[in-house]
């Protein structure tokens, strides 16, 4: 299987969304809002693509200020192409484009804890979330 990986490649975001539906990210990504989803990929600093026959495959979208920290927002791959290396080979890549001492930091799915354990992944309890609709309190 010959997959070409591109760096910053545009992405159209009928492209993504279609990604998303064919991973596991759809149900946790807002896929039937394409204003959000063009933003989504309008402001990434960084994203690292997958392709097969000019499919979009495979996504790896980050927000960064490549020296210190990179949080990685989407890690998805076509449910059909999984178990192939290409989202081991996404994040590689991703890191290859960060300074020497920046951080690759991401929230995982409870069912990728695994994954991301296997690929030297360290977990962090230490997040926290606050949803759009709510607010901070007083």
């Amino acid at each position: 299987m010959q997959i070409e990986y591109k760096v910053n490649e545009v992405v159209s975001v009928e492209q993504f969304r279609s990604l998303l539906d064919r991973s596991t990210l759809a149900e946790r990504r807002p896929v039937d809002d394409a204003i959000c989803l063009e933003g989504m990929l309008k402001h990434s600093d960084l994203t690292v693509s997958a392709w097969f026959n000019n499919t979009l495959v495979g996504i790896a979208r980050s927000v960064t200020d490549f020296n210190y920290a990179c949080y990685l927002s989407d890690l998805a791959v076509d449910s059909n192409f999984q178990k192939n290396g290409i989202g081991r080979n996404l994040l590689s890549m991703t890191q290859e484009q960060l300074g020497p001492k920046c951080k690759l930091i991401l929230i995982a799915a409870p069912a990728a804890n695994l994954y991301y354990d296997q690929l030297g992944f360290e977990n962090n309890p230490r997040c926290w979330v606050l949803d759009r609709d709510a607010r901070i309190a007083d």
